[in-house]
């Protein structure tokens, strides 16, 4: 058995699991697919699905927002129409110094395509990509 016959899930801690669900459920859309106990915490994390799957784990920790990297990225067919309809709930889209964003915050992607990158309100770091 391999590691490669399963599914993988992104995980993010975040520092309130309540106001972390208002931005995953309310502003990004995502359904909640399952809920659970984070460490000490009953009820502390949500499982949300994406593509079909269950693909992103929400849990309540101490460790929130220390990453600054990307933690997920979706992979989307018109990059365009996602981000006008997260920016119509609210989602604001970062920009970074260095690259040359549209007035949407959508850039151009190393290789090919584009991307923009938002982040929760503990400052976990999310993109979207596209080929086009």
């Amino acid at each position: 058995m391999r590691l490669s016959d399963f599914d993988v899930r992104a995980s993010v801690a975040v520092s309130d699991i309540d106001r972390a669900a208002e931005f995953y459920e309310d502003r990004l859309g995502l359904p909640v697919v399952g809920r659970g106990p984070s460490a000490a915490i009953l009820e502390g994390s949500r499982i949300y699905g994406s593509g079909g799957r269950h693909a992103l784990n929400v849990y309540q920790s101490t460790t929130a927002g220390t990453s600054q990297a990307t933690v997920a990225t979706w992979y989307v067919d018109d990059l365009d129409a996602v981000v006008g309809e997260l920016a119509a709930r609210g989602v604001e889209f970062a920009r970074y110094d260095g690259l040359d964003h549209d007035d949407r915050g959508i850039t151009a992607r190393a290789g090919g395509g584009r991307i923009a990158w938002f982040r929760d309100p503990d400052g976990n770091t999310f993109a979207i990509e596209s080929d086009r």
